[in-house]
């Protein structure tokens, strides 16, 4: 038996849609892997009661199907479906990682990442590599048809997962289908300005770099509180918030000081629009690990 963990991610950070990613250092899916006949997939954890089993419709079957890597995997996730923290990614990638291992196949870290981002369009409708390269790789992520860049940033973060429910599907069809001049001027700028602070490790020029007058506002339609919130996390010390991949989750980079007034104020927000929500106090982390 192989056993990896997986961590969360973070994909766009605002100004960098479908390109920009980074590993949490938690919440995270665990999966387990043994040769079998025949893939078979067990689910336990967080939302699994809405996580198909059959290998056909969840993301680690199609992963196995591309590695030709048939095993009974067990998944037991820690990071909620439809949480805009990388649910699908986080599965796919400890399950491209643990049957590499399993069967050998030698693949390298960065070949796995386009396997694990087929895996991951089962449920997404399609293959990005924003999410599952920061899961297999760790720390801040740019992917491009052209490749993936890395960068091992120390930010600190927190993530609030609101008790609402955005679908990946749902979020892009609010995507506005194109953007005035001055906005992608604005957004380069901003996507130039959070890679440099990434560089550096510093959470002015990354909380800069998060803003977005593209995506972020259309996509924040759906998040009931997310203003309120944002404004929140702001007023606690939080040098940049924005929704985290295609939402409900919010998050903000900030200093590690701060890290535990920005959660507690960003769930008292939620909480003053009856909205239940939970925290992580977290930071840029690894990529999957075998356990």
């Amino acid at each position: 038996m192989v056993t990896v963990r997986a961590p969360a991610t973070s994909a766009n950070l605002g100004s960098g849609f479908d390109v920009f990613g980074v590993a949490l250092d938690r919440p995270a899916d665990v999966v387990r892997v043994r040769r079998a006949p025949e893939t078979t997939i067990d689910v336990t954890g967080a939302g699994s009661q809405f996580i198909p089993e059959d290998p056909a419709d969840n993301t680690v079957g199609a992963v196995a199907e591309a590695l030709d890597a048939p095993a009974h995997i067990e998944i037991d996730k820690g990071v909620r479906p439809a949480s805009g923290l990388g649910s699908s990614a986080a599965s796919a990638a400890a399950a491209a990682v643990a049957l590499n291992e399993l069967y050998d196949r030698g693949l390298t870290r960065k070949e796995l990442v386009p396997i694990a981002a087929e895996g991951e369009a089962v449920v997404s409708g399609d293959a990005h590599d924003d999410n599952v390269a920061p899961a297999i790789l760790g720390g801040f992520t740019i992917a491009t048809p052209d490749g993936i860049a890395k960068v091992d940033a120390d930010i600190s973060l927190v993530t609030c997962l609101p008790d609402i429910v955005v679908s990946t599907r749902d979020a892009r069809e609010v995507v506005p289908d194109g953007a005035r001049v001055a906005d992608m001027v604005e957004t380069v700028g901003n996507a130039a300005t959070l890679t440099t602070g990434m560089h550096r490790s510093d959470p002015e020029l990354v909380g800069r770099g998060m803003e977005d007058s593209v995506v972020t506002p259309a996509r924040a339609e759906l998040i009931d509180g997310y203003s309120e919130v944002r404004q929140a996390a702001f007023d606690a010390g939080a040098t940049g918030v924005t929704i985290s991949g295609a939402g409900p989750s919010v998050i903000a980079a900030c200093y590690e000081t701060d890290r535990r007034a920005i959660a507690s104020a960003m769930v008292d927000a939620f909480d003053e629009r009856g909205v239940d929500a939970r925290v992580y106090q977290t930071e840029i982390g690894e990529g999957a690990t075998f356990h």
